[in-house]
């Protein structure tokens, strides 16, 4: 049973890795400020979910030690980073930057 656990919780991280690597992508490759903080918010809280969760399962099983801290933490960072991205975005359409030239799509922009 601790070989399945080890090996669950080294996917649990490797995904974590794998969603901050897109994060930091998404952050380099795309063009503007509102690409990039969707992809800033979105894979990080995932790869920091994903972080946690292999955390507290490796520790559960192989230390008996269940802290209850990282069971607060995931659920602090699933309900915050959402919403700060969401709020950073739309205070940066409300402060006139601007899109991408080859965005089709302005739904804030009925709303002005």
């Amino acid at each position: 049973m601790t070989a399945i656990v080890e090996i669950l919780s080294a996917v649990f991280l490797l995904m974590g890795v794998f969603l901050f690597l897109v994060s930091a992508f998404g952050i380099i490759r795309l063009p503007d400020v509102y690409t990039r903080n969707h992809a800033a918010s979105k894979s990080s809280t995932l790869g920091i979910m994903f972080t946690l969760i292999g955390t507290l399962l490796y520790f559960y099983y192989k230390h008996s030690h269940f802290d209850f801290r990282v069971v607060l933490a995931i659920i602090f960072i699933f309900m915050t980073s959402p919403v700060a991205g969401h709020l950073i975005m739309r205070s940066a359409y409300h402060t006139g930057v601007k899109m991408w030239d080859r965005s089709v799509q302005d739904d804030l922009k009925k709303t002005r």
